[in-house]
């Protein structure tokens, strides 16, 4: 019974993660906005980006190569989300986004968009 319990509770709290988190920090530095999401555990080759509008969707799978019984696991093998960036990108420019992944930290970096020049005549 207790090992149940306890497996369930296993599963919810990687549920919570897999969809409500992973943390997402957002800073604007200079003429970019900097994104640092926490994804330990997943290689880089299993993580997928995509930028639409001013909308992040960051996915990536683990494949699950454990041997034996498993009596706990917490840490997500999926992760699906999406997040609202507060820039605009066209679906016809390129953004010159970049991401790195060291650590277990990914780092999003755009160029934002700081106006056109208007000459006074």
């Amino acid at each position: 019974m207790v090992k149940e319990v306890m497996k369930e509770i296993g599963n919810k709290s990687r549920e919570f993660y897999e969809f409500i988190l992973p943390p997402v920090d957002m800073i604007l530095q200079n003429d970019s906005l900097i994104v640092t999401i926490d994804m330990p555990g997943f290689d880089k080759k299993e993580i997928k980006l995509r930028l639409n509008g001013n909308i992040l969707s960051i996915n990536a799978k683990r494949e699950d190569d454990t041997e034996g019984t498993v009596i706990w696991r917490q840490r997500p093998s999926l992760i699906d989300k999406k997040v609202r960036l507060p820039i605009e990108v066209k679906d016809d420019e390129d953004p010159g986004a970049s991401a790195k992944y060291h650590n277990g930290v990914l780092t999003f970096t755009i160029p934002t968009k700081t106006g056109k020049n208007i000459t006074v005549e």
